[in-house]
């Protein structure tokens, strides 16, 4: 199957939101009750993107128009950054991205590391991102800035971008880090395995959703 709030102090003009953890901002409960990664995989496809974290199965509906608007927008600049390194690929959801036993997940979108002499075959031979990407919506707030990123950060992502549209921004967490890096001007990023860029961040929101 590959489908696809109390608040913190403010950071800047940005507020932050509380864990997904807390059982009453989980924003939309699974319709049946999934516990394996077997039993995610064996639903129909029903349009929507279902994730199993921790153990947790949760459903995200279809996303607004300016979420895919910014995806493509992302996708176009990382390729133009890191598209002749013949060591990453950039990858899109739908995915099955496994990272335990209880947790798979869908970024929107990802760097991973590749090797040319052994593309792999299937979803768990991606193994764990480099970059993780999830751009935030009024449903998914919570999990992006609670559960989803504790457990990209424990997999051993690099780094995790959270997009938020509304506020215009990109928020990045590395491993170690107790708050994000919020970034409203140009963001510089490097990998461990190769792969160097910068995104101005301002020009590509203001190309995907105006002045």
């Amino acid at each position: 199957m590959t489908p696809q709030l109390g608040v913190l102090p403010m950071l800047g003009n940005h507020a932050l939101l509380l864990s997904a953890e807390d059982p009453q901002i989980m924003a939309m409960p699974a319709p049946e009750t999934i516990r394996t990664i077997e039993e995610l995989l064996a639903l129909d496809d029903d349009g929507m993107r279902h994730e199993l974290l921790d153990g947790v199965h949760v459903v995200t509906p279809a996303p607004r128009v300016a979420h895919q608007l910014m995806l493509t927008e992302l996708m176009r600049v990382l390729l133009e950054a890191v598209g002749h390194t013949p060591t990453l690929r950039i990858v899109l959801s739908p995915a099955d991205i496994v990272l335990g036993p209880g947790t798979l997940v869908q970024p929107d979108l990802m760097v991973v590391a590749f090797d040319p002499g052994n593309p792999p075959s299937s979803w768990r031979e991606i193994g764990v991102p480099l970059v993780a990407i999830e751009i935030v919506s009024p449903a998914t707030a919570a999990r992006d800035r609670g559960s989803k990123r504790r457990i990209y950060l424990e997999a051993g992502v690099e780094q995790y971008w959270i997009l938020d549209v509304d506020a215009r921004l990109v928020e990045r967490w590395q491993p170690g880090d107790d708050r994000p890096e919020i970034i409203d001007g140009v963001m510089k990023w490097s990998l461990s395995v190769g792969g160097v860029g910068e995104i101005d961040v301002p020009k590509m929101f203001e190309r995907m959703l105006g002045g």
